[in-house]
């Protein structure tokens, strides 16, 4: 009987707040296999069951494997800011809160008068932090037992490798974390976690954590002897790192539930005054600079109004031509974490005017962002557009007339999973081929 040669993989995930997604991508970059499923929720709240949501990314990579594909290395990117305490056996004692959970905001409201922030730290320090989680973890049930807080994009391979880790580019999203001096504010941990101890090493996204000993995994056949596990953390600039494997020095704009803009800078840098979040950089000096944008939630906002919400769909699919009244002022965007949107008073009841100057508004607010993160890499870097919204003719046409250039989106739909996965490739010692990967671009687009 002739055994089947399983074909080398590395393996990316993105744990998304909506979604998990799972990519096997072969040691020269082609996407092999991919898997999906709903991150799994505690219940009936927003939380995330932590324990459930191992297990199911372990089917999914062992489905993305089958019986013909072997991982050789895995990384897992995604959440920025939820997590969970563990025991000392590392197994998960409370939900994930997560980020968007209405509940932080009375959490970080008895919080704000002792938290004392200045730019020194990577980012705005709100309600949306992994310090409010730490809060909001520490009075649950089971907390007394615990032995580590651990970020939930980690939690996975903390798991099969047996080590607890925090990698630099989740560190930041804590609000406690200074990346210039890799250090805590210990004022901070005290207040929210009560115990510095609990956090673990913080290590360089793109390092090598530990070998992968997973019983499941191993049972499963779907890993070699040596297969490694590498620091994965948060999401976008992990896409970001992968976009610019393909187009050097590019700027990535993400667009999904929120629009992220994010490029890898040659130059260390501290939080500034405009909102642009700071990380260290992936696999390179410098750093990863990221920017966030409310859009969803306003489009959510506008479409309450049925006619509006129809002018709104039949933008977005290209039926209908947008007024060019994106710098009216006739709406205001609601901004991260926090503040309603609004019309102005002199905004017309138009349908279709209102729609126009909805999405208007918010190509603007991205245009604004791009600009914010690309002043450090020099001011003209490419950008690439990639998320759900991309699939949207009308947007991307409205994206190319208020940037005045080409948008131009990537081909791949998991841009994140993609880039953990050449992450994991790279730190294994292969050499892929972004542009295999991610699908290469369409030059010019809607321009």
């Amino acid at each position: 009987m002739t055994l089947r040669v399983r074909l080398p993989v590395a393996v990316g995930i993105d744990v998304g707040s909506t979604n998990t997604k799972v990519v096997a991508v072969t040691a020269d970059g082609a996407v092999v296999a991919r898997a999906g499923r709903p991150t799994r929720r505690a219940g009936t709240d927003l939380a995330v069951d932590a324990a459930a949501l191992v297990l199911a990314i372990e089917d999914m990579v062992v489905e993305v494997c089958g019986d013909s594909r072997v991982i050789h290395a895995l990384c897992v990117a995604g959440i920025g800011e939820d997590g969970v305490l563990v025991d000392a056996g590392l197994r998960p004692l409370t939900p994930a809160l997560a980020w968007f959970d209405p509940r932080r905001h009375a959490v970080f409201d008895a919080l704000r008068p002792e938290l004392v922030g200045d730019d020194t730290f990577d980012v705005d320090t709100d309600p949306v932090r992994s310090l409010v989680g730490w809060r909001w973890a520490r009075a649950q049930a089971g907390a007394d037992r615990a032995a580590a807080w651990i970020a939930l994009t980690d939690l996975p391979s903390v798991s099969w490798t047996g080590r607890a880790f925090l990698s630099d580019t989740l560190a930041p999203r804590t609000a406690a974390w200074r990346s210039g001096e890799r250090a805590w504010a210990h004022d901070r941990v005290t207040l929210t976690l009560g115990d510095e101890r609990l956090l673990p090493p913080v290590v360089a996204t793109g390092d090598v954590v530990g070998e992968i000993v997973s019983p499941a995994l191993r049972a499963a056949g779907v890993v070699t002897s040596d297969a490694i596990a590498v620091a994965g953390g948060h999401d976008h600039p992990i896409g970001g790192w992968g976009v610019q494997l393909m187009v050097p020095g590019a700027v990535l704009d993400s667009m999904g539930t929120a629009e992220v803009v994010v490029a890898q800078s040659a130059s260390s840098r501290v939080r500034g005054d405009d909102h642009v979040d700071v990380a260290p950089g992936i696999r390179a000096s410098g750093s990863t600079l990221l920017r966030v944008e409310e859009l969803a939630r306003n489009v959510q906002w506008a479409s309450r109004d049925a006619e509006v919400a129809r002018a709104i769909r039949h933008l977005l699919i290209g039926r209908a031509e947008p007024l060019p009244v994106w710098e009216s002022g006739w709406f205001v965007p609601g901004q991260r974490g926090g503040g309603q949107p609004s019309y102005a008073v002199d905004a017309p009841a138009d349908p279709r005017a209102r729609a126009s100057a909805v999405l208007g508004a918010l190509a603007v607010a991205g245009r604004d962002a791009v600009d914010a993160v690309r002043h450090d890499v020099g001011g003209v870097a490419e950008v690439r557009m990639a998320g759900g919204w991309v699939r949207s003719p009308g947007w991307i046409a409205l994206k190319a007339a208020v940037n005045g250039a080409p948008a131009v989106p990537v081909l791949e739909p998991e841009v994140t999973a993609v880039g953990a996965a050449l992450l994991a490739a790279t730190a294994r010692g292969w050499t892929p081929d972004p542009v295999d990967a991610l699908g290469g671009f369409v030059s010019g687009m809607l321009g």
